[in-house]
C-alpha cells in the first residue's frame, strides 16, 4: 500500500488506548516491569479486548482503500518490546492493518513524534501528553473509563472543544480573570479578528483532507463537530475563525455553560477532545473522551 501524496493522517496510540489493559496496567503499577512482561507474555496467544479509542482507530483505517495509505496509526508505547509482542497480537487478532510500533520500557515516548509526523497522540500517561503538548503536538489522555460507544459503523465522528483545544485560551484568559460579561463583550468586540490556533488544529486541518476524498473512493465518511460553553455573541468569532482556517464543521453545539455529556450522547462520537477536567468527566460517561492537558485551566 502506497503513501498517499497528499499526505495522510498520522495516529500515534499507546497500547492502553487501543486495548483493554486496565488488568495488566495494576500489576506494572503495583509491582516492576518485569512482572508486567512475564504477565503480557503469559496471555500472549490471548487477544486483549478493545480499549477506548479502538472504534476510532478501526474506522479511521477503514480510509485506506483503492491502494493508498491516508491514515497510518503507528502503536506509540512504554511497554517493553515483549510485551510488545502481545500488542502486535492482538492487533492481527483484531485484524487492524497496524504494522509499526515504537517500544520504550517505561522511558517516555513522546520524542518519536516528530520523526512520526504524527497528527495525533492518544496515551493513558498524562506526562507524555503534557510533553507531546508542549512540543506541538495535538494529544490527549485517553480516559480508559470512558464508555465506549461504536455506532455509526460508515462514519467517523470527532466531537472537539473550542477554547484551548481548537483554538488558544485567549478568551478562557479574560474569563477566569475578568469574569463572563467582560469575556463575552471581549469575543463579540474581537468578532472578526480570527483566533490563534490551539493544540488541535493540525489534527483538525488532516480531519478535513480525509472529508474532501470522493465517497466512492473511500466509503468511509467523516463527521466533526464543535462542543463549546461559549453562546451568543461570543458564538461569532469561533464561527468566523473556522471560516479564515477554511475549515468547515459538520455540527455545533454553542452551549452557555450547559453540561456537554447529554449532548454528546447524542451526538455518539467517537472521540470528543476537552481541555477541562469537569466536562471530559461529564463526556465520559456517555463517549470515548479524552483530556487536552493545555491552557491556563491546566496551568493551576
Amino acid at each position: 500500500m502506497s503513501d498517499s501524496p497528499a499526505g495522510k493522517l498520522v495516529v500515534a496510540i499507546s497500547s492502553r488506548a487501543l486495548f483493554d489493559f486496565e488488568e495488566e496496567n495494576e500489576v506494572f503499577e503495583t509491582s516492576d516491569d518485569r512482572a508486567y512482561m512475564q504477565m503480557q507474555f503469559a496471555r500472549l496467544e490471548t487477544p486483549a479486548k478493545p480499549g477506548v479509542a479502538y472504534p476510532l482507530v478501526r474506522k479511521l483505517l477503514a480510509f485506506n482503500t483503492d491502494g493508498v495509505r491516508r491514515v497510518d496509526v503507528v502503536i506509540l508505547s512504554r511497554n517493553d518490546p515483549v510485551s510488545g509482542l502481545r500488542v502486535f497480537r492482538s492487533v492481527k487478532g483484531a485484524n487492524l492493518p497496524i504494522e509499526r510500533g515504537v517500544f520504550t520500557r517505561g522511558r517516555a515516548p513522546f520524542g518519536y513524534l516528530e520523526s512520526l509526523n504524527a497528527h495525533l497522540f492518544l496515551s493513558a500517561n498524562a506526562d507524555d501528553v503534557r510533553a507531546a503538548l508542549l512540543a506541538g503536538f495535538p494529544a490527549a489522555v485517553v480516559y480508559t473509563h470512558s464508555t465506549r460507544v461504536d455506532s455509526h459503523p460508515d462514519e467517523v465522528r470527532i466531537a472537539f472543544d473550542g477554547d484551548a483545544v481548537l483554538f488558544s485560551d485567549e478568551a478562557e484568559r479574560v474569563y477566569q480573570s475578568e469574569g463572563l460579561d467582560a469575556c463575552q463583550a471581549h469575543e463579540a468586540n474581537h468578532a472578526g479578528k480570527p483566533l490563534p490556533p490551539g493544540p488541535c488544529k493540525p489534527l483538525l486541518e488532516a480531519l478535513h483532507r480525509l472529508q474532501q476524498i470522493d465517497a466512492e473512493v473511500a466509503p468511509m465518511r467523516m463527521r466533526t463537530a464543535l462542543v463549546t460553553a461559549r453562546s451568543s455573541p461570543a458564538h461569532e468569532r469561533a464561527i468566523r475563525t473556522l471560516m479564515d482556517w477554511n475549515i468547515q464543521i459538520d455540527e455545533a453545539f454553542f452551549l452557555g455553560g450547559l453540561p456537554k455529556g447529554d449532548f454528546l450522547r447524542k451526538f455518539e462520537p467517537d472521540f470528543f477532545f476537552d481541555d477541562q477536567t469537569r466536562h471530559v468527566e461529564s463526556a465520559s460517561q456517555h463517549v470515548a473522551a479524552g483530556h487536552v492537558l493545555h491552557g491556563i485551566a491546566n496551568e493551576k
